[in-house]
């Protein structure tokens, strides 16, 4: 698997195989679009006689709801849940060199409006403009952000300028709040601070200072993290130190780091790495779901709502949100290394929280299907509720969060084909 110190001709073979193999499987992908296509002209799915249904109803009053992001499966996920739900979707999303986004063309929009993207040079005003003209002129009552790891910060300051100049409310963290858990040094520090449980972890903006740590604490191992968005390194877990003094402080040398661009140097942890994706309103959850995680996770299957790790993850999302003291509203993403620990008691299962993501997960499409439970739980924030939800209740305590109902295995076909047959 190449990563960000491969030679550059063999990325430039990588990424000629794939545009071959794309052109290669271009009939059959033609086939079942097409396939799908007359499918859905010729029969009706769950989801539009749901929203028939709903909108029948003549007590129903449907909201317009805006969602970016549509070009990920997360966004048009979300969207399609408004869209079963009754209620009057639009999307938006980046469209970088005028190439379309998949969810431009889902018929649960409305309609869909292509977004500056925020630059070095013109920072996110533009990007900010084009929200708040598409809220006022459609009328938006919620705008649901499904941001990308690199505009999460923009969304925050879209937020305040949207509410502070609309009537719209918007599913997504102020910009402090946003910088606090996008950042992996203060979302520890802020765990800790909160009295939660969290790996040792360090600031480090030089060489000298990764030695030092390695030196004072012997008898632990620890792995590098870039602080920023860096993908070229983001694979690299090397445990450190090494097995000599020599190879540590090789690997080290190899690191690009400065005041400029800092690192963390975290606890290495031994165990099964999990993920977690929330829906917090106004300092409550109102829908969660955990699943097993990897280093690249393109599987998603979720945790049995009742069984006792998704209970303790829930319990930490929860306790995180209460004792921040925030009136936090936003989608709320959490990594987990699990840690078993052998006592007389037995295998006891210790959460050790790695990282944070204050953006929708895509392990949102494991809520397919239940539209209302989710509009509800999204619409609390505003004045307006659906009606007749049929939320899934865990117990007389969390009978407000939504969890999957059925959930089913989600994976992509295309990237199994390429890493199963090609890649070996």
């Amino acid at each position: 698997m190449l990563n960000g110190t491969s030679p550059w001709y063999l990325h430039l073979a990588q990424n000629a195989a794939l545009i071959l193999t794309s052109i290669f499987f271009l009939p059959l992908s033609t086939f079942i679009l097409c396939f799908s296509y007359a499918l859905n002209v010729f029969s009706i799915s769950d989801a539009s006689r749901n929203r028939r249904r709903i909108r029948s109803s003549p007590t129903f009053e449907p909201q317009t709801v805006l969602v970016t992001g549509v070009g990920m499966t997360k966004g048009l996920a979300l969207a399609r849940l408004f869209y079963e739900a009754g209620h009057d979707v639009f999307g938006a999303d980046f469209e970088p060199y005028g190439v379309t986004v998949c969810g431009r063309y889902s018929k649960s929009l409305k309609k869909f409006f292509r977004l500056p993207k925020p630059n070095p040079q013109d920072g996110s005003a533009n990007y900010i403009h084009a929200l708040l003209r598409i809220v006022k002129r459609k009328k938006i009552d919620l705008w649901v952000s499904c941001s990308g790891v690199a505009s999460a910060v923009e969304d925050g300051q879209a937020k305040e300028v949207i509410e502070r100049r609309s009537s719209c409310r918007a599913i997504q963290f102020d910009v402090a709040t946003t910088s606090m858990l996008h950042e992996k040094n203060t979302f520890i520090q802020e765990t800790q601070r909160l009295g939660l449980p969290a790996p040792e972890t360090y600031n480090v903006t030089s060489r000298d200072a990764v030695h030092k740590v390695l030196h004072r604490t012997k008898r632990r191992s620890y792995i590098m993290k870039s602080v920023g968005v860096d993908d070229a390194v983001r694979g690299d877990m090397t445990v450190l130190p090494r097995r000599t003094v020599s190879q540590t402080y090789d690997h080290v040398a190899q690191i690009p780091i400065s005041n400029e661009k800092p690192w963390v140097l975290q606890q290495f942890i031994k165990g099964k790495e999990y993920c977690t994706h929330s829906l917090v309103v106004e300092g409550e959850v109102k829908a969660f779901v955990a699943c097993p995680s990897a280093e690249l996770l393109m599987h998603y299957e979720a945790l049995p709502s009742n069984s006792a790790l998704s209970r303790a993850m829930l319990a930490f999302t929860r306790e995180f949100v209460e004792r921040s003291g925030r009136s936090m509203t936003g989608h709320l993403s959490f990594d987990f290394l699990v840690d078993e620990t052998f006592t007389e008691k037995g295998v006891e299962l210790v959460l050790n929280p790695i990282e944070c993501n204050p953006r929708a997960h895509t392990a949102v499409v494991l809520f397919t299907g239940q539209g209302q439970d989710m509009a509800k739980a999204y619409l609390s924030l505003s004045r307006t509720l659906m009606a007749n939800g049929n939320g899934h209740a865990l117990d007389s305590a969390e009978e407000r969060i939504v969890t999957p109902l059925k959930p089913a295995k989600y994976y992509w076909v295309g990237h199994d084909l390429v890493t199963l047959l090609l890649l070996p």
